[in-house]
């Protein structure tokens, strides 16, 4: 039976993960069809954002209408939540309006709280520790390009941040190879690498390394994000500094297989993580990747919602 909120992926196994990926192919088919759904008809989703989005408020919206439902879009400003109201009386008062909660916010204390006090399906649309739907549109998209999860060898270039946390357990359940390679200083927290690597049951592994040629060496994906973060702007000019030689471009490139393809979570910031001339070059599967956000959040609100799964 599917886990009934989408907080983190630990505590999603292998089988889960594939049903869900199954069915968000199985969605993205149905749309090129021109093939209109309606299993959420009469059915409401609150989404609550307190970061801005682009992907991930769109993808959700969308994917709502595409399944005949509703969605309220809702700020901390349209919510009592901005004059002192508890996240737990949110999550109270919204399970009796709203089949599902969506939340993109700051704190994951306050993702857990909320899915603690609520009687309907919570999503995480993102926290400053984790990203697990994104995670699931880059599987999706590796499966979609390499017909495999399993031993495929993975490196994310970066920041240890809740893209790399979220892709970190991702990959471990389901048998990729993933190497981190990142500046002293920005790795991701030993914690969730080890807690990530107790979730690995087969023969794949999960490094950290310095080094980003190291890291990028006979990679089937290179994968980066944002040096910088929202909530980081301060620290812009020291991070350009200290991600200098981290820039995914076309002589790091080289390093990686001859058929790798290249993965950014996106938004991106041109000449700095990444070069134009790969992020639009033939290896680039960054606005398939994007797309694949839309199909993902569809199979999550059919597990989650649609079908009644808790």
């Amino acid at each position: 039976m599917m886990t009934r909120n989408l907080l983190t992926l630990k505590n999603y196994n292998q089988d889960e993960i594939y049903r869900l990926l199954s069915k968000a192919l199985e969605c993205k088919r149905k749309r090129s069809r021109g093939k209109i759904e309606d299993n959420l008809k009469g059915k409401t989703v609150a989404l609550i954002f307190n970061k801005p989005s682009t992907r991930t408020r769109v993808s959700f919206e969308a994917a709502i209408s595409h399944l005949g439902g509703d969605s309220i879009y809702l700020t901390s400003n349209d919510l009592q939540l901005g004059r002192g109201e508890t996240i737990e009386d949110t999550g109270k008062v919204l399970s009796r309006y709203c089949e599902a909660i969506v939340i993109r916010t700051f704190s994951h204390e306050d993702v857990e709280a909320l899915a603690k006090a609520s009687t309907v399906p919570v999503i995480n649309a993102l926290t400053n520790n984790h990203h697990p739907c994104q995670a699931l549109a880059d599987l999706m998209t590796i499966l979609e390009k390499k017909d495999r999860l399993a031993s495929i060898d993975l490196t994310f270039i970066g920041d240890g941040n809740n893209v790399c946390n979220s892709l970190m357990i991702a990959a471990a359940k389901v048998g990729i190879n993933l190497t981190v390679g990142s500046p002293k200083g920005y790795e991701p927290d030993k914690e969730l690498v080890d807690e990530a690597r107790s979730f690995i049951t087969g023969v794949n592994k999960l490094s950290v390394t310095n080094d980003p040629k190291k890291a990028v060496k006979g990679a089937d994906v290179v994968y980066t994000d944002v040096w910088t973060s929202m909530g980081q702007e301060k620290e812009t000019k020291k991070r350009l500094s200290d991600f200098k030689g981290y820039q995914i471009d076309e002589k790091l490139l080289k390093l990686a297989s001859k058929d790798a393809i290249v993965m950014h979570c996106l938004p991106a910031h041109r000449g700095e993580e990444i070069s134009a001339e790969v992020i639009d070059g033939p290896k680039s599967v960054v606005f398939d990747q994007a797309e694949n956000r839309l199909h993902v959040q569809k199979a999550l609100i059919n597990y989650l919602v649609a079908n009644g799964k808790k």
